[in-house]
């Protein structure tokens, strides 16, 4: 997959060091997680995969056009569905996309199958899928100081998605996952820290370079890069088929509430700017 034929993403690799660096560049929608640019996603890891001279993968966020202040940065805002901007893919194109695949399992395994170093460097807010994209697929997530998280699923009548299901009660324990699920409240980026969901909180001027920095200290000459890729195999491979089947349940189960009085109650208290009155159904 050439570089040129991104539209949403960024794609820029450093042929010196081998470091590819894949930007969510919506920054107009807060980079918000769209067909197209899921589906650039799914050909940056086929992109990273395929080229023997790609040595390890960065995702970050565009920063605004239109503001210099750093906490109006945004990695992601998560999931944003305009049916217009899928009718306007060619057909081959569309074959490409499964509009049932709300848990998005087929990015989802593909990164987490794609066994060179995977770093997230979140610079701003990180909200559904702009938080449980790094969790289920990055080797390790560095956060700006001005980053914080929401998984906003339940708040919105739907569930969790990307394997969080399971994840999240692993990596935090059952009370806790299902704390943060139930009630959708920010998580600061040192809060995120203190869950132990990040690696580290860096001053915002800090984070790419800083991430780039341990980037190399995993792919040689700095890293031994075949130990690298056989850890994360070995850590990966024998949870494939539990993570396949968690994508598997929250596909039913988000195919299910997306056509729930809820969810809809959700959405229209959403543009009301009002709190959603829900029914349970």
């Amino acid at each position: 997959m050439e570089a040129k034929e991104f539209r949403n993403i960024l794609y820029e690799k450093d042929d010196g060091t081998g470091i590819v660096t894949v930007t969510i560049n919506r920054p107009e929608i807060k980079n918000a997680l769209t067909i197209t640019v899921l589906l650039e996603l799914n050909w940056a890891a086929d992109a990273v995969q395929n080229d023997e001279s790609a040595k390890a993968m960065i995702l970050t966020g565009a920063k605004p056009v239109d503001s210099d202040d750093p906490a109006n940065e945004a990695f992601s805002s998560g999931g944003y569905f305009d049916l217009s901007e899928y009718e306007a893919l060619d057909e081959a194109t569309k074959k490409e996309i499964d509009l049932t695949d709300i848990a998005q399992k087929k990015l989802c395994l593909k990164l987490w199958q794609l066994y060179k170093p995977l770093i997230a460097a979140i610079n701003g807010l990180a909200i559904g899928g702009g938080i449980t994209i790094p969790l289920a697929c990055a080797d390790l997530i560095y956060v700006s100081e001005h980053a914080w998280a929401r998984f906003p699923f339940i708040n919105l009548g739907i569930i969790p998605e990307l394997a969080s299901s399971f994840l999240l009660p692993r990596m935090l324990g059952f009370q806790r996952a299902k704390e943060i699920c139930f009630f959708g409240e920010d998580l600061s980026a040192q809060k995120l820290y203190e869950l132990g969901l990040v690696n580290k909180v860096l001053p915002h001027d800090e984070l790419l370079p800083y991430t780039t920095q341990m980037a190399a200290k995993l792919i040689p000459p700095q890293g031994a890069g075949l130990a690298v890729s056989l850890t994360k195999q070995a850590m990966h491979k024998p949870l494939i088929e539990a993570v396949t089947k968690a994508l598997d349940n929250e596909n039913e189960a988000l195919n299910k509430t997306f056509s729930t009085t809820d969810f809809f109650e959700a959405i229209a208290a959403r543009k009301e700017k009002r709190e959603p009155v829900f029914k349970g159904k």
